[in-house]
């Protein structure tokens, strides 16, 4: 990132611009280009950010854009690409173990809904029952009409003389 911050920082100088022009041209700090001239990628919190902020800075001085986007992204590649195998291990063990302590809300948790039977058994069971019962009563108790010889027609003037 040095070179690239050099290499803007040589170009500013053979324009013959200042910090303090740029800063006013482009409406950004003197320190935001300080940091960009010295390679000091810390004082950024966004890399993307950075990126953008060297693409006006350099357009702005007539440098040649491929140069410089070739540049910042070497150094973004070294930057990237010296993660050690170690350390890949050593986050995968950690993402594994964090994925293995997962915190289970009862908001989140589906829970299968215990259903009682027994209401549903005693209702039935009660129902049968008084079924029962009223079959019994009903065929116990035959109801059948005293039908007497009158009703019937089969009385005679014999029976009814005085």
């Amino acid at each position: 990132m040095k070179e690239l911050g050099n290499y803007l920082k040589t170009a500013r100088i053979k324009n013959g611009v200042s910090l303090t022009e740029v800063s006013e041209d482009l409406e950004l700090s003197t320190t935001l280009l300080e940091n960009i001239e010295s390679g000091n990628v810390r004082a950024f919190k966004d890399v993307y950010e950075l990126k953008e902020y060297i693409k006006r800075y350099a357009k702005y001085l007539g440098a040649d854009l491929e140069k410089v986007n070739d540049q910042f992204n070497d150094f973004l590649f070294e930057k990237t690409s010296k993660i050690s195998v170690e350390d890949i291990k050593q986050a995968q063990i950690e993402k594994d173990n964090t994925d293995n302590k997962k915190i289970i809300s009862p908001y989140t948790l589906m829970k299968k809904p215990k259903i009682n039977f027994m209401p549903v058994i005693i209702f039935i069971c009660i129902v049968l029952a008084l079924f029962l019962i009223i079959y019994i009563i009903f065929t116990s108790v035959k109801k059948v009409p005293n039908i007497t010889k009158e009703l019937r027609g089969e009385w005679s003037v014999d029976e009814y003389t005085y």
